[in-house]
């Protein structure tokens, strides 16, 4: 993939990095060889970005020719908004009330370079900017009242860096560009790129690290250009055509805003902020499944008024559920009303609903993966052992776990897919791994839920690297249509 750096004059582009383009904006503009380069990235370093400017429209054409720009349209207009305190979370307040703590000052500018700033102490606050506002050069200010409140954020141009920024700007843009370039990664001849979002320090991932290697070899050879990045790739997401999300979602997390960003900048996503919105959230789930008569276990919504009431009506045991559980956490099976108080009212301190359940012990789930509408994987997850959940964590924090074993779909009862499929249409034509119960010939659906577990000799135990060719060709479709180009057959 091209990269392209766009300048007003490149003679004050004083920088060489191999395998990137300086050119002027205006020859970005009205030369056609640009408009007919296929996948570039576009680094817009115009002297204004004003409505209607050049530098407006070498991002404004970038955005037509399918090339990726930074800063964007969207970035251009949100760091013109008069209501830009509404973009400043809980986190950046936080984060900025402790960087300039000790400035003395009533007003401060802080100036970021591809994400950085000259002094080590703003390094963080710079990074969150940048992601929020993805520009190459930008200029925030800051006016102390009661507290620290982020006042304009604007991007500048390279003739306004300061003479002592100036070296310091030249090494953040080499790191910046040599970091997308690694010296290992082979001459390839990609058609798009694709970012895969984890956590590494993540103890409950989704994949695997050999799952996570096969999804990278799949994209591969359909024709992604490949890139893992982490949380602190926010404000890189536009510069990617697609995003695969292998980190457990949530809502009030930085994978939902990932997912968010990337379908607003164009990109094809897996998870999608729908399904992450609705997968996530167990109150949400329950009332979709009963207004489409979908089988499940006895479910009632617990508000803090109706807890005393619903304990009466319960037979024990039952299940409580905190509405944004994930892999078995949050999830509690109570003995008695003693318990079923207790365990109530501590998880309606997080959340004005709960759920509660009835209890159908098994000595196992099925779970079905779907992908595109289509089962793509089942297996069948066992309890851990002496316990009633497929995941067990002891008082000592130590997780332990079912084994697990995936079959052909003639092996498993059809009613068991059917009712998988009917569960996950309801919620898109995304990645799901549906959890269901079998007992006495009725099939219950547990939950949906989005991200299902892929690990590498479990749920591909069948279809091998053909699962992750599925996943990948049917990203890369997707993709095609966004772009308007004709599947190949």
């Amino acid at each position: 993939m091209s990269i392209l750096i766009v300048v007003n004059n490149p003679k004050e582009w004083s920088l060489t990095i191999p395998g990137v383009q300086v050119i002027a904006a205006k020859t970005y503009l009205t030369d056609t060889s640009y408009s007919e380069l296929r996948g570039a990235k576009v680094f817009n370093l115009s002297r204004s970005y004003r409505y209607q400017s050049v530098g407006y429209y070498v991002s404004l054409l970038a955005e037509a020719r399918g090339h990726k720009p930074l800063p964007s349209i969207n970035t251009i207009q949100d760091m013109k908004s008069q209501t830009i305190t509404r973009f400043v979370s809980e986190e950046l307040d936080e984060l900025l009330q402790k960087s300039l703590a000790k400035i003395e000052e009533k007003e401060f500018t802080l100036s970021i370079y591809f994400g950085r700033n000259i002094d080590t102490i703003f390094e963080k606050l710079s990074l969150h900017l940048f992601n929020l506002f993805p520009a190459p050069l930008l200029r925030a200010k800051f006016v102390l009242q009661r507290q620290w409140q982020l006042q304009s954020i604007n991007p500048i141009a390279t003739n306004d860096i300061p003479l002592n920024h100036h070296d310091f700007f030249i090494e953040a843009a080499r790191q910046h560009f040599e970091r997308k370039r690694p010296i290992t990664r082979k001459p390839r001849t990609a058609r798009y790129d694709m970012a895969i979002l984890t956590n590494p320090g993540e103890t409950s991932a989704p994949s695997d690290s050999v799952a996570i290697k096969r999804f990278v070899r799949g994209a591969e050879a359909v024709g992604f250009d490949v890139e893992m990045i982490t949380k602190q790739d926010y404000g890189r997401i536009a510069e990617f055509d697609a995003l695969f999300i292998r980190e457990t979602t949530h809502v009030n997390h930085h994978t939902f805003r990932f997912a968010r960003r990337a379908v607003a900048e164009g990109l094809v996503v897996i998870d999608d902020p729908e399904s992450i919105l609705k997968c996530t959230n167990k109150v949400y789930l329950a009332e979709l499944l009963t207004r489409h008569r979908i089988p499940t276990p006895k479910t009632s919504i617990i508000t803090k008024e109706n807890l005393s009431a619903m304990a009466k009506e319960q037979t024990m045991p039952c299940i409580l559920k905190q509405p944004d559980s994930a892999f078995s956490a949050g999830v509690l099976k109570v003995q008695n009303i003693e318990e079923f108080h207790q365990q109530g009212q501590r998880m309606l301190e997080k959340s004005d609903l709960i759920i509660t359940q009835e209890f159908l012990p098994t000595p196992y789930d099925w779970r079905v993966g779907i992908f595109n509408r289509q089962p793509l994987f089942v297996c069948k997850y066992y309890m851990a052992k002496e316990h009633w959940q497929v995941i067990h964590r002891d008082h000592t924090g130590i997780t332990h776990e079912g084994t697990a074993d995936v079959f052909n779909f003639d092996e498993v009862p059809p009613k068991v897919i059917q009712m998988a499929l009917k569960a996950a249409n309801l919620i898109g034509n995304g990645l799901y791994g549906v959890d269901v119960k079998e007992i006495n010939g009725t099939v219950y659906v547990i939950e949906i839920n989005d991200n299902p577990n892929i690990d590498g000799g479990s749920e591909d135990g069948i279809l091998k690297n053909n699962l992750y060719l599925i996943i990948m060709r049917e990203m890369m479709r997707r993709v095609d249509q966004l772009k308007g180009v004709r599947a190949k057959d």
